[in-house]
């Protein structure tokens, strides 16, 4: 497939959706655990789980528009390319935060404040905020 330069209002959409879906299946599932299964073992077993599946959902929002192109998304430290990084650094990197070449990656301006060397754990928290930044550049840079 050839870059994209934009995405129509419903792939945003979506995607958008399909992420909160994922998210919400997570908290609820996480929800009903905790509230009816108490001790060590669970809590620790969820504690591992949590980065173990929101670093797997920055590879989902990053693969929904994996063909988005350099000349609209930037080369700042935006969160199009913290995503980009973060996704790069987990599938290439043993989940090492590590820069890219062509990006200017700005630790304290980024959304999740990583800095370059740092084990990437993504957190429920932390996806929201980065998953709200994502979408909104997004649409800010390649609604159709």
């Amino acid at each position: 497939m050839l870059g994209r330069k934009n995405y129509t209002k419903e792939e945003i959409d979506y995607a958008e959706a399909s992420v909160a879906e994922q998210v919400a299946a997570y908290t609820s599932l996480t929800g009903a655990i905790a509230g009816e299964v108490t001790g060590k073992k669970v809590f620790a077993a969820l504690e591992d789980f949590e980065p173990l599946f929101f670093d797997n959902m920055v590879l989902v929002l990053d693969r929904y528009f994996v063909h988005r192109i350099r000349a609209v998304t930037g080369k700042d430290g935006n969160p199009l390319n913290e995503v980009e990084i973060i996704a790069d650094s987990l599938m290439n990197n043993d989940g090492v935060l590590r820069g890219i070449s062509v990006l200017k990656y700005v630790s304290g301006q980024s959304v999740l404040k990583l800095e370059i060397g740092d084990r990437i754990r993504v957190s429920a928290d932390d996806f929201e905020r980065l998953s709200a930044a994502f979408f909104a550049e997004l649409r800010s840079r390649f609604l159709a």
